[in-house]
């Protein structure tokens, strides 16, 4: 019997993988290659150095430096190898959502769904804020008021529509627009060679400014997280088996570099006002490092970084929510595509709407939200991970981890506990906002089983057969 049920879950399994990516085989769209695969990863995670300033300006320079070179292997690491293995082991559209269900059921599934779907919506609409923020120095008519809600609307709607053209166009797009926001950087680079002075690196701070631990670690978090986002478009991917592993690899060298050497550089070329690196002073470092110019090429990389940052985080949304219809969590109809572009143009539609309900938040609990809800789901990641290497061992995972089972655990269980430290350190209104969605994402879920046995609106089926098989 035990048997009998292994091979009905693989049988099960493979179809889901199959489903999840017909609509892309049925057509002669082309698919992602690594190229662009590994910019938008780059763009999932990072988009620059832009807003690691404030990890020198919490902690000071050692402990900057030592934070983007270790943390990396602490938090980032781990979270690649997961993805690499559950990505090319579930190739389909949906990704963690594919894993979570795998593992745990289709309820879990469907709220890992809505805590990285609600977290990614909510990431979303901190761009186009800080868009306006970098546009403001140059046109103060956007500083507030009612010509800055029209600019962030415009901002977001506009943003939207590029990535409604085709998600081969958004990773060349991602291309260009991650060389063209790193060059300021290497030219900052390069000029500040000859200006410094190693000792600088080695400055704890300045004295009679105390460290923020809790916005250093936060800091460090926000640059380096969302490895696993690019995991929803595995179905859009050429040979995802191949492709991922070795654009996860190359995505984390260009994003570690990105953060450290432009940090080395400036930490080393000027003298330390340590109150002053918050957001953006990066922008000031150019300046006196180089003049003006730099400065402005500086702020203009900055835009053009937010943009890819837009562009990859919505490609991500929109194709778990195609994702999300093809397992049957979602109706069918949420996994529509454009018949131009072959874009899922309602789960652009919904993504765009949502991120424009929430703009206008205050922006420090926006990104609290995001990141607790955003831990929430990678906990359940973890252990979907986890738990899948002992219920199906014998599964066909093109890219292993090369550790047993006692190993993976201590290698998840290190950022677990980071991710408790971030939860615990947020504010009563993230957590009450938090529970809030959580319960709605709950109720979705029943919401959702009720429309199907009412047969009110049409699902596919694979998340039926999943409940039958679950409830036998």
């Amino acid at each position: 019997m035990e048997g009998s049920s292994t091979l009905d879950s693989q049988n099960l399994l493979d179809e889901e993988n199959n489903i999840t990516s017909t609509t892309t085989t049925a057509t002669n769209f082309k698919k992602l290659s690594i190229i662009p695969l590994v910019f938008l990863i780059y763009f999932e995670v990072s988009g620059g150095p832009y807003g690691a300033e404030s990890a020198v300006g919490a902690a000071g320079p050692l402990w900057a430096i030592l934070g983007f070179l270790v943390f990396p292997f602490v938090w980032s690491v781990p979270e690649a190898l997961v993805t690499a293995e559950l990505a090319t082991a579930f190739p389909g559209n949906g990704g963690y959502v594919i894993w979570a269900h795998q593992a745990f059921g289709p309820f879990w599934g469907s709220l890992m769904g809505s805590w990285k779907f609600l977290s990614g919506v909510i990431n979303l609409a901190s761009y186009p804020i800080l868009c306006i923020d970098y546009l403001k120095l140059v046109l103060p008519l956007f500083s507030s008021g009612v010509p800055r809600y029209i600019a962030i609307l415009v901002s977001t709607l506009v943003l939207s529509f590029l990535n409604y053209t085709g998600l081969v166009i958004v990773g060349y797009t991602a291309v260009t627009l991650g060389v063209v926001s790193l060059l300021p950087f290497i030219l900052l680079t390069l000029i500040s060679i000859p200006k410094i002075k190693p000792s600088r690196w080695l400055s704890l701070g300045q004295e009679g400014v105390e460290k923020d631990w809790a916005l250093f670690f936060n800091t460090l978090f926000w640059n380096l997280n969302f490895w696993d986002n690019a995991s929803t478009l595995a179905g859009e991917v050429e040979q995802p088996q191949k492709t991922f592993p070795m654009a996860l690899f190359s995505a984390g060298m260009l994003t570690c570099l990105s953060y450290l050497v432009p940090l080395l550089a400036a930490t080393g070329a000027i003298s330390l006002e340590q109150e002053e690196w918050t957001n953006g002073y990066f922008a000031v470092v150019a300046e006196i490092i180089a003049g003006k110019w730099l400065k402005i090429f500086m702020e203009i990389g900055a835009v053009l970084s937010i943009i890819g940052l837009y562009e990859a985080q919505l490609s991500s949304c929109s194709y778990q929510v195609l994702g999300m219809a093809d397992l049957g969590f979602l109706p069918r109809s949420f996994a529509t595509r454009s018949r131009w572009f072959n874009t899922p143009w309602v789960g652009i539609l919904l993504s765009t709407l949502i991120t424009l309900a929430v703009s206008y938040m205050d922006f420090t609990n926006l990104i609290s939200m995001v990141n607790f809800l955003y831990s929430l789901g990678m906990l359940l990641e973890f252990a979907s991970f986890l738990w899948l290497r002992r219920k199906l061992p014998t599964l066909k995972r093109p890219f292993r981890v090369p550790m047993r089972l006692p190993g993976l655990v201590f290698m998840c269980l290190i950022p677990s506990m980071f991710l408790i430290y971030i939860m615990s350190v947020d504010t009563t209104t993230v957590y009450l906002w938090s529970a809030a969605l959580t319960l709605f994402g709950i109720a979705w879920y029943f919401g959702m089983n009720f429309c199907k046995t009412k047969r009110w609106i049409e699902f596919n089926s694979i998340g039926e057969k999943r409940d039958n098989e679950d409830l036998e």
